[in-house]
């Protein structure tokens, strides 16, 4: 029989009974009981942090967490994780999504605990515990931080990010002041929670229901909601039972729970950066998620929520519409009913029980949905050999099947120094190109794919133009931009072969992107490359920076170690 609580994986000092000795009357120096000690043990990963916003309301979740436990004769004990804050991290969070993964991991793995609760939020916080405990094996809940409300001005609903990006463009181009601008920085986030539109994690939090980890019901409640106390509380107390009945990660999360998280996926208009997480979780049990099936799910898979950033509402209202339930409701007729949640009920049983209201204005019917098809697709070609994403739902349809010309900048740094210029020789039928800006470039693969408009076309009215790179962009983002292209620039892809001026030809119903550039061009280029110490890869020297530039996968891989993948 396999110890529990406290008695599990003992320190080693050469004499299990002087461990268990010791471990014990460390433990009652927090003052704890001997019956108390006896009872089960959860573990709660928890990562506050001074520097992540959308995590300010844990220590309340906390609690109600650890008060559900004891409620259900369990021992919580919490322990501090890396936390990952979007906006305060450089160069860019993905980059440390795989040491906060291997954190929970090793600290799950390291720590005598019998289940786990993951309480996360801020984009790559949820993929990061859900990789970690997917490699660990241990029964394993997820708690998500919920949405934040949102704030207004002037009479205008706003909510991070997707109208701060809104308005930087408006700025950009000379129709709002910098005294305004400033204004409304103070009133786009402010409550505690994350971004209170369809982003990254958002999306996330809809997927870990989907894929059974959480409560059901329980994603897009508000950060700063009453039932967002309740389910911690209901959380612990699930944790518990999950602790005595050992449901773990391998039996949620099985080939027919993923394909139901891609259907979900496409049908809220979720995020790019969902396609990469959600790799990169399967990937820790060996499971394979292929751009190919999420086009052939896309095709089949209508958009049904009208949120920002592909429509018009907030996650306040989705909660209110319904949430996940009236979503899986209506997609009922395309999901693997016999999935198991958490709480080892089938998907099936778990719509078969549920009714209520409905606003269709926000969730839209099966066969009356906001789009015939997903909100994501795939594209492939002599351009992205190995796949590239575009968020069609958010972006401008009138730009889906043309050629345009090439305008290239090979760096961000170079981005940055000349996308203002105003003698810059760009048009607004041109294709912006960033490079080196993929995974292993030395920047971590950052959201900058949502490059801005020129200030020149900015300012003479331009709203959108293609922009391809092989980096991310921000859920909260829209526009018709061509994101993961892999092989990225830095090792060798054709897309950092570009040159200003080559003509590339786009078509999302073909799911093609090409470069019209001939192979004997091409072979040319390569040779430059390969001569030139300006092309060289930056490598990183030491540290993290260094494991990750050499170890990172591509994005069709998820993004991970290709040491942590299953075998």
């Amino acid at each position: 029989m396999k110890e529990k609580g406290l008695k599990k994986g003992l320190t080693y000092y050469g004499d299990p009974d002087f461990s268990r000795y010791l471990r014990y009357s460390f433990a009652r120096s927090m003052g704890y009981s001997g019956k108390m000690l006896s009872r089960p043990v959860v573990g709660v990963a928890y990562p506050p942090s001074g520097f992540n916003n959308c995590h300010r309301h844990f220590p309340e979740l906390l609690e109600a967490v650890k008060r559900g436990v004891l409620v259900a004769g369990g021992l919580p004990l919490e322990f501090p994780t890396i936390s990952l804050g979007e906006a305060f991290i450089n160069p860019t969070s993905l980059m440390f999504r795989n040491l906060m993964s291997m954190d929970v991991e090793e600290m799950i793995r390291a720590q005598p605990m019998d289940s786990v609760v993951l309480i996360g939020g801020c984009d790559k916080t949820i993929p990061a515990q859900l990789m970690g405990a997917a490699s660990a094996g241990l029964p394993a809940i997820q708690l998500v931080a919920g949405p934040m409300m949102t704030g207004s001005h002037e009479g205008k609903q706003l909510g991070a990010c997707t109208d701060c990006r809104s308005f930087w463009a408006q700025y950009r181009a000379g129709d709002k002041s910098k005294a305004e601008i400033d204004r409304i920085e103070g009133r786009l986030a402010t409550t505690a929670g994350t971004c209170p539109v369809m982003g990254t994690a958002s999306t996330m939090a809809c997927l870990a229901e989907t894929l059974g980890f959480t409560i059901p019901g329980t994603a897009a409640i508000p950060a700063v909601h009453a039932d967002r106390l309740r389910a911690s509380e209901a959380t612990g107390e699930l944790a518990v039972e999950l602790a005595n009945k050992g449901l773990t990660p391998d039996q949620l999360l099985t080939n027919e729970s993923i394909e139901n998280a891609l259907r979900v996926l496409l049908a809220i208009g979720g995020s790019t950066n969902a396609v990469i997480h959600l790799t990169a979780i399967a990937g820790r049990l060996g499971k394979k998620v292929s751009l190919e099936t999420l086009n052939r799910l896309s095709d089949t898979t209508p958009m049904l929520v009208n949120l920002k950033p592909s429509g018009t509402h907030y996650m306040e209202h989705f909660f209110a519409a319904g949430g996940m339930g009236a979503v899986l409701r209506e997609l009922k007729p395309l999901l693997h009913l016999d999935c198991l949640n958490i709480s080892g009920q089938t998907l099936g049983e778990r719509l078969e029980g549920e009714e209520g209201y409905v606003d269709y204005e926000v969730i839209r019917p099966l066969n009356e949905p906001v789009e015939p098809y997903g909100g994501l697709v795939s594209l492939f070609g002599s351009l992205a050999p190995q796949g590239a994403i575009i968020k069609r739902s958010a972006a401008d349809s009138s730009l889906f099947e043309r050629k345009g010309r090439a305008f290239v900048f090979h760096s961000l740094e170079n981005l940055s120094s000349r996308i203002d210029d105003p003698e810059l020789d760009v048009k607004p039928d041109d294709f912006l190109i960033l490079q080196n800006a993929g995974p292993r470039s030395g920047t971590g693969m950052p959201e900058s794919g949502y490059l801005p408009i020129p200030a020149k076309l900015s300012k003479a009215g331009v709203k959108d133009m293609v922009r391809i790179s092989d980096a991310r962009m921000s859920g909260t983002a829209y526009g018709t931009i061509i994101l993961h292209v892999t092989p990225e620039a830095s090792v060798g892809g054709p897309l950092g072969l570009v040159r200003t001026g080559d003509m590339i030809e786009l078509s999302v119903s073909d799911r093609r992107l090409d470069l019209r550039v001939h192979e004997n061009e091409l072979k040319k280029r390569r040779e430059e490359m390969n001569s030139k110490p300006e092309f060289k890869l930056k490598n990183s020297e030491r540290g993290y920076s260094w494991l990750y530039q050499n170890h990172v996968l591509q994005a069709d891989e998820g993004c991970d170690f290709d040491f942590l993948k299953a075998k």
